[in-house]
């Protein structure tokens, strides 16, 4: 792989794999005093992420582990109020925060894992979502 990237561990999400065809993953990226909490969920053949927070009431839109998606996985759903969201681009569709949307975070797809975008503040993402 000359001349490609380096895959910086402490960037990584999760395997590509390790999502499915239609699946969602919580990930912390830890970073001085608040860690970057968000998920990532697959869209197609590419990947979405977002901090895991409710634009409507502040606080992470799963109850259980890595459950963020309508029971067909169709749209992203926050368990404590029921508002819905396109997985595509985090625009709310219904509920209390709806016109709303989730606070978008870039992924790349390197070396079959997902990864932060070179372009991610995980401070600054991790602070303003705190």
């Amino acid at each position: 792989m000359q001349g490609a990237p380096a895959l910086d561990l402490e960037r990584v999400v999760c395997r590509l794999t390790e999502l499915g065809r239609h699946g969602a993953r919580a990930f912390t990226i830890a970073a001085g005093d608040w860690p970057l909490r968000g998920f990532v969920v697959r869209v197609g053949d590419a990947v979405r992420g977002y901090v895991n927070r409710c634009p409507h009431a502040g606080h992470p839109l799963n109850l259980l582990p890595d459950r963020f998606l309508t029971s067909d996985g169709a749209l992203i759903l926050c368990c404590s109020h029921g508002a819905l969201f396109e997985k595509s681009s985090g625009y709310c569709v219904a509920g209390p925060c709806a016109g709303g949307a989730l606070t978008p975070v870039a992924l790349d797809i390197r070396y079959g894992y997902v990864v932060l975008a070179d372009s991610v503040d995980v401070n600054a993402l991790a602070q303003a979502a705190g």
